[in-house]
Order: C-alpha cells, then structure tokens, then sequence
C-alpha cells in the first residue's frame, strides 16, 4: 500500500516528465521550489523557476527533445514533508518508437512541502547499464 506521500511525490514525478514530453518550458519550471534546482543530463545546473524556464525554453527552440519514459524504482520520505523519489528512465526520439540506450538515465528527485508540494532538487545522471 502506498502512503499519500508517496503517492503525491509519484503525481510530481509524473507532472514533471509531462511538461518536458509536452517541451512546456513554463509548466516544467512551475514545479520547482523557488530555491528549488535542475542538475541536467549534460551536468548544467539551474537555480529557481525563472532559470529552469529560461534554458527549458532555449532547449525546446533549438533541440527536438526527446521523450521521456519512466519506472519509478523507490519513493521514500526521509523527514515530515520531504521525501526522495529515484527512478529509470529512457527517452524515445521525435518521431521514433524505440528507446535510445544512449540517453538512459537515473533520476532523483527531492520533493518539499511549502504552500503545495514542489521539488527542491531534480537531477538526471546518464546510466549506461552493461548486461
């Protein structure tokens, strides 16, 4: 059974890769704490809303971004109102039908209640899985 926590750290999650799958750099960037951050696949870092908006939207115009695919590996809450998320990803090209084993990852994601649950960190280390 999954506790509500959960179950909202999960909701997060799928929001986020939602508006990155839609390439809605607004949307994507409205999910993060005002301190919150983005350490992306390339290793760039982005501090607050207004700088994930920023790059996401540069990284929309001038890339034809990939889309996510997800299984969510383990949730846990670590204190009252925080909790660490850990999942596999892959990425299905524009247009294509198959996973690119080249942009596998792992994500972690930190989730803190404020006024609504938001994400305080969001990273995405590339994963080359060998066997």
């Amino acid at each position: 059974m999954t506790s509500q926590i959960e179950q909202r750290v999960r909701a997060l999650h799928e929001d986020l890769l939602s508006a990155w799958n839609r390439r809605d750099a607004r949307g994507f960037a409205a999910l993060f704490a005002p301190d919150g951050e983005s350490i992306g696949f390339d290793g760039s870092d982005m501090v607050g809303p207004a700088e994930i908006k920023a790059t996401s939207s540069r990284i929309f115009a001038d890339h034809p971004t990939a889309e996510y695919v997800a299984k969510v590996r383990t949730i846990r809450e670590i204190a009252p109102g925080v909790a660490v998320l850990r999942a596999v990803v892959g990425m299905v090209p524009r247009g294509g039908t198959e996973l690119n084993p080249a942009t596998n990852a792992v994500q972690v994601l930190v989730a803190v209640q404020r006024d609504r649950l938001l994400i305080a960190s969001f990273q995405n280390t590339p994963a080359a899985y060998h066997g």
